[in-house]
């Protein structure tokens, strides 16, 4: 029977990546730096999983490693908590909004004792800013856990996440259905052996995602039970 839901946050709970970019590129205007991320570029960079991890790579291969940080790794920190700061203002000011379907589908599974977990690579100040935007006091009560940021040693498409979200729960993975807007999280969540509903998001639909259960554009009108009958089968 299906116990738990485990929901990606940035682009699957809410479309939040266009904020994301947004909140980079005025990071880093106030560091004085004469990076942009436009949103061509931005597609390309969310194939690496992480603010910080992206930051990094963006040093690493566009900027072939040339960079004005006297510590690349201090600066980077430096650089991405101002980002998280901009990034929270945006989401708290009311720029971030549920995708359809997902707070009915939150609700089906409150009214239904299904767990409720999260499996993201963003930072938990991320989170906790869109679930208050959201929900008001009550976000914080709305997930049982929240798996986020560094947590794990390996980010997306690594299977550490859901693993760690798996272990929290105490939950086989054929119990839960993960929730996911990208490849990478496809990716993370099948290789925890999680069966997983994409729903792409504005920066994720040209990817792949042939090892999805259902890939749909909404969860608006999601019959669950139905996703989980093939999964039953599989595993009976």
């Amino acid at each position: 029977m299906l116990s738990a839901l485990i929901f990606d946050v940035d682009g699957t709970l809410a479309e939040t990546e266009e904020l994301h970019r947004i909140a980079f590129n005025e990071a880093f205007a106030e560091f004085g730096l004469d990076w942009y991320w436009s949103q061509e570029a931005y597609r390309v960079l969310l194939g690496v999983s992480g603010g910080k991890e992206r930051i990094r790579h963006f040093v690493e291969t566009t900027l072939d490693g040339q960079h004005c940080f006297v510590d690349l790794d201090d600066g980077i920190a430096r650089l991405h908590g101002r980002k998280t700061d901009i990034y929270t203002r945006l989401v708290a000011a009311g720029r971030a909004e549920l995708r359809p379907g997902v707070r009915e589908l939150i609700d089906y599974a409150k009214a239904n004792d299904i767990r409720l977990a999260i499996a993201t690579t963003t930072s938990l100040p991320n989170v906790d800013a869109l679930l208050a935007a959201a929900y008001g006091d009550a976000g914080g009560s709305i997930f049982e856990f929240v798996c986020a940021g560094d947590s794990v040693p390996a980010k997306k498409p690594a299977p550490d996440i859901y693993l760690d979200a798996l272990l929290k729960l105490g939950l086989s993975a054929d119990e839960c259905i993960a929730i996911e807007d990208s490849r990478n999280g496809l990716l993370s969540a099948r290789a925890a052996g999680i069966p997983t509903i994409v729903t792409p998001g504005i920066y994720t639909d040209d990817q792949d995602f042939r090892e999805a259960e259902e890939v749909r554009p909404d969860l608006v009108g999601l019959d669950i039970e139905a996703v989980m009958a093939p999964v039953r089968a599989r595993s009976a």
